[in-house]
């Protein structure tokens, strides 16, 4: 098994420093200030372990759907130094996530879903996105996917 998320960023967190990488180190810095927030809510819940690989999946990816946000944003307001800014913090955050499914492999792994679980209509949607989120997080971008999943059922 590979080394545990939190490890890999603390040691790239080392290394951005030990190399002066300002972006990078900012970017591990509020990954690492949003895990440990996570933690702490976590040990409230009484899950003294704090989080898992999979819930810090789950951060990264809203951190980086929130910096897709921003440098929309920021291009539609003629921002592009600060849009520049937010896509390497996205790359930085990319750097510790599963690579993405193409739009091909989305519709191939939802089929199969559709097609082992025997779901007919869109009631059985919140079955088929739990079991995508459980088995393919990080990996698999949600919103395509529940637009995929619809065209399944609705057919």
């Amino acid at each position: 098994m590979s080394e545990p998320l939190r490890d890999q960023i603390s040691a790239s967190t080392k290394t951005a420093m030990r190399q002066k990488d300002g972006v990078r180190l900012s970017t591990l810095r509020l990954m690492s200030a949003a895990i440990k927030d996570r933690d702490i809510a976590a040990r409230a819940a009484d899950r003294c372990g704090g989080i898992d690989d999979g819930e810090i999946l789950s951060i990264l990816t809203k951190m980086v759907k929130q910096r897709e946000e921003a440098a929309k944003t920021y291009d539609d307001n003629n921002r592009p130094e600060l849009a520049e800014r937010e896509r390497e913090e996205i790359a930085v955050l990319r750097d510790f996530m599963p690579v993405q499914m193409t739009d091909a492999e989305i519709e191939k792994v939802v089929a199969g879903f559709v097609e082992s679980t025997g779901a007919t209509c869109l009631k059985d949607m919140g079955k088929i996105m739990g079991k995508l989120k459980a088995e393919h997080a990080g990996s698999i971008d949600m919103g395509k996917a529940g637009a995929v999943v619809k065209r399944h059922l609705c057919s």
